[in-house]
């Protein structure tokens, strides 16, 4: 899905942000040469900004659900400390093989762990806390990932999710398709979730931050 912003101001925010290295560049190159639905990149701003709150926050330990080409996940990465870890739940094969294989020619190879698979199948399997979720899969299971991330979250972790403004088709009444319906759901019901707080942001194709309410919020 597309940025829900206008494509000038879209070049410009991308062209005053950090640029990422050579081989974060090759790599979004490959993915629009031979993946399928390529706009899935996370590309540059979101990128920085997925780093820069691991960093902000000091966080070790991330979990991703959607690996998609590995771009997004190498950035966290390398905000991690010494010894950080992050783990990255990819359903598709096709994905995970070549996400692996940037992964593994990358200097953050020791702490990126890439798990095939549904999802809500692997997050079972894990303990937290982690201090960063992003989510950025299949979108009729945003709530169902977000109920199962949050019990992981730290007490000052935040979680992410991406495409929460779906190219502007939040806004359009007329669109009845599942994903549509999904977000607009989510974005509904996150709202009024009395367990944490939540803020929507118009990056790129809408970013969403949660944390967990405090006892005195």
């Amino acid at each position: 899905m597309s940025s829900i912003a206008d494509e000038g101001i879209e070049r410009y925010a991308e062209a005053h942000t950090t640029p990422p290295g050579a081989a974060l560049a090759r790599l979004a190159e490959e993915t629009q040469a031979r993946l399928r639905v390529p706009e899935m990149l996370s590309g540059a701003v979101l990128g920085r900004l997925l780093e820069l709150l691991v960093f902000a926050g000091g966080v070790d330990r991330v979990l991703e659900i959607g690996t998609y080409s590995g771009y997004s996940a190498l950035s966290m990465a390398a905000a991690l400390p010494a010894g950080g870890r992050l783990v990255s739940c990819e359903v598709d094969p096709e994905h995970a093989a070549f996400a692996r294989r940037h992964i593994e020619t990358s200097p953050y190879c020791d702490r990126i762990e890439l798990r095939v698979g549904p999802a809500l199948d692997t997050l079972r399997e894990l303990e937290g806390p982690f201090g960063l979720v992003f989510i950025d899969a299949d979108k009729a299971n945003y709530r169902n990932y977000y109920e199962a991330a949050l019990p992981l979250l730290s007490e000052r972790g935040l979680i992410v999710v991406d495409n929460t403004l779906w190219g502007g088709q939040v806004l359009d009444d007329e669109d009845r398709s599942a994903d549509t319906l999904a977000i607009r759901a989510f974005n509904d019901f996150l709202r009024d979730d009395r367990r944490v707080t939540c803020v929507l942001l118009t990056v790129r194709d809408g970013v969403t931050l949660i944390r967990k309410k405090g006892a005195e919020a």
